[in-house]
């Protein structure tokens, strides 16, 4: 039985493999590039497994998660994040090392990196497809004009084509929400496409989102996925449909350390500086912060009604538990809980424990 004495992320590891196939076959089927979004675990040990599949391309969130890659030979990375000018010289000694592809999304950025650049970097200019977080929209003709002609005449940057997330498809309630999402992609990445093929006939089309990625077919048009959560999937993934609970790859394990008989409650040594502060909404309309599993030896089982974790404070958690399960448990034991969003979990943990006692560290 696994060791385990304070807050601990587990992976479990056959799943995680599975899942991996699964979007590596889907990709294979419909002849895209496969480029995971590696911000999910940011692990040199996790991304290897990617490499078994045959994957040589990788996208990162930022140009620090760039470098500690590139420092395990990744050699083509992409930053899916707009450009940070003040972090030129970073850009500059990843780009005299790597095959380094950068979004941008203004004239501005587009002519300082022209000019401060000291060596080729590919360039995606970030087109807004109905998420309305950040990206030209495609009407926005004259501002891409002005971009492409930049890069046209530019010696330092290539332009590698048009890249966008639909992030929106996370707020979906149906999977016919996501499909709808996932067409209006399809439509303004084509459109915008076209309208530069003749200029540039190798421009590449990027998407990246989990829950579009995970269950749709269609990916006409489209030269590469960019998904990142399918690697552990969560509950958000979960209540959208993107994935069953039995594909979560990751849970948290954390330590009972008092009970209150007088409202069936539990409480945990794990709270939002382990988990985050993100939560969803039971069908009563109350928040909660995670599914209770039954942790056995080799993997968790997923029990006929889950218990969930119904508030989080720092160090603390509270969790509800039905009257039979409450006088089985004891000070001691061991909850292992499916999280909300395994990125954010993930990154406040810093490594996982597999199911095997194998420790994976992360960066």
């Amino acid at each position: 039985m696994l060791n385990i004495q304070t807050p601990t992320l587990l992976l479990d590891k056959q799943k995680m493999l599975q899942n991996i196939e699964l979007i590596v076959n889907k990709a294979n089927v419909h002849n895209v590039i496969l480029r995971p979004h590696v911000k999910t675990h940011q692990s040199h040990k996790i991304a290897n497994y990617f490499r078994k599949f045959g994957i040589d391309k990788i996208t990162v969130s930022s140009l620090d998660q760039a470098i500690y890659f590139s420092k395990d030979d990744w050699k083509d990375i992409t930053v899916a994040f707009p450009v940070n000018i003040l972090e030129i010289d970073k850009i500059n000694f990843l780009a005299s090392k790597i095959k380094l592809n950068l979004i941008i999304e203004s004239q501005y950025v587009a002519t300082f990196l022209e000019q401060k650049l000291e060596a080729l970097v590919s360039i995606y200019i970030k087109i807004d497809v109905g998420y309305n977080r950040t990206g030209l929209k495609i009407d926005e003709t004259n501002k891409i004009n002005k971009i492409v002609e930049i890069i046209r005449y530019s010696k330092k940057l290539k332009f590698e084509g048009f890249l966008s997330h639909s992030g929106h498809s996370y707020n979906a309630k149906s999977i016919e929400e996501i499909s709808n999402v996932h067409k209006e992609s399809l439509t303004v990445q084509k459109r915008i496409k076209e309208i530069y093929a003749k200029g540039f006939p190798n421009l590449i089309n990027s998407i990246g989102d989990t829950p579009t990625c995970s269950l749709m077919n269609d990916f006409r048009n489209i030269d590469e996925i960019r998904p990142g959560t399918f690697l552990f999937y969560d509950l958000v993934q979960w209540k959208i449909g993107a994935c069953t609970l039995y594909q979560i790859a990751i849970a948290m394990a954390c330590p009972v350390v008092a009970k209150h008989a007088s409202r069936n409650e539990i409480i945990i040594y794990g709270g939002s500086a382990h988990f985050s502060k993100d939560f969803s909404i039971l069908p009563s309309n109350e928040k909660y912060f995670g599914y209770v599993v039954e942790l056995k030896e080799t993997n968790w089982e997923i029990p006929e009604q889950m218990d969930y974790v119904k508030s989080l404070s720092q160090e603390h958690g509270i969790v509800k538990v039905k009257q039979e399960r409450f006088q089985k448990i004891r000070e001691g034991d061991i909850l292992t809980i499916l999280p909300i969003h395994s990125c954010l979990t993930g990154n406040i943990m810093k490594k996982y424990l597999t199911m095997e006692g194998e420790i994976i560290h992360r960066l």
